[in-house]
């Protein structure tokens, strides 16, 4: 079977890919520059990576009177029955400004997702982190955590049972800010054999400076381990980042969602959805090679 790159049609970008209810899915912006023309979340399904079908407007906005610039970077995880998606709203500059990260719930992955609040769940900076770009980690001991952060900070925290709030970590505090250098956007976790795997975006989203970067550790919290560019400019494409990774079985077969550009098309919102493989290689993880498609 072979994946063809890119995968949709269109302009699209910060791809969150998942497999719930027998199919693959993805999350994905709408990739304007005009911020008035990205005001809800589209998804994607496919029984097999090949053929998908789009679910435009997956976002019930008039539960979300207070948005009106933009919504982006779409997060996701499966609790309690039901599927809870959190994205980034309105470009916040400043705690005086309304917006910031949104949480929605739904009982289907392809929504209609209804506000599950009635106010922002991140409406603030909190160590200095803007509250954007959020990733959603199911630990294997059921806890899940929201990682999140533009402007060159991440937080992370864990969430509460109900998924509309956090819970204190052993010393009290809420956030926790994970100490990466050169970290700009975009965090993604995944764990492969107890060892988890960090990942970001560094560069310029709007330009081919974008990349991605990871680095390992045993601690969800502390990285301090040599870092790997994961993904960066090659002959094939430009600026590729803000990604989200998937285990296809128990073989460890692994891919790379990520968007990317068209080498000389500088126009900030053309970014096109691929997907790749993500080999490791012991315990690391090798650089990507990016295609024009891969067989499965």
């Amino acid at each position: 079977m072979t994946v063809k790159n890119p995968l949709i049609e269109g302009w699209y970008a910060d791809p969150e890919i998942r497999f719930y209810a027998g199919q693959y899915w993805i999350y994905v912006t709408r990739s304007f520059t005009d911020y008035k023309q990205q005001l809800n979340i589209d998804a994607f399904s496919s029984p097999d990576l090949v053929h998908w079908e789009k679910h435009a407007g997956i976002v019930e906005m008039a539960d979300f009177p207070w948005i009106w610039r933009a919504v982006w970077a779409p997060t996701i995880v499966a609790a309690n029955n039901r599927y809870y998606l959190i994205f980034a709203s309105n470009d916040i500059q400043d705690n005086d400004q309304v917006g910031g990260l949104e949480i929605a719930v739904a009982d289907s992955p392809a929504g209609p997702f209804r506000a599950l609040l009635k106010k922002p769940l991140i409406d603030r900076f909190i160590n200095d982190a803007q509250p954007i770009d959020a990733h959603l980690f199911a630990d294997d001991d059921g806890k899940i955590y929201l990682y999140y952060g533009g402007w060159g900070h991440c937080n992370v925290a864990q969430m509460n049972p109900d998924m509309d709030g956090f819970i204190p970590f052993e010393d009290g505090t809420v956030f926790r800010e994970i100490d990466i250098p050169g970290y700009v956007e975009a965090p993604c976790m995944i764990k492969r054999r107890g060892r988890y795997h960090f990942m970001w975006s560094e560069g310029n989203w709007t330009n081919g400076s974008y990349r991605a970067v990871t680095t390992a550790s045993d601690s969800p919290f502390v990285f301090a381990g040599p870092r790997t560019t994961l993904l960066t400019a090659q002959p094939i494409a430009d600026g590729p980042g803000h990604h989200s990774c998937i285990a296809l079985n128990d073989e460890d077969q692994w891919l790379i969602a990520y968007h990317r550009r068209i080498p000389g098309d500088n126009e900030a919102g053309h970014r096109m959805l691929c997907l790749d493989k993500l080999i490791f290689s012991g315990e690391t993880i090798e650089p990507v090679v990016m295609t024009d498609g891969l067989r499965i």
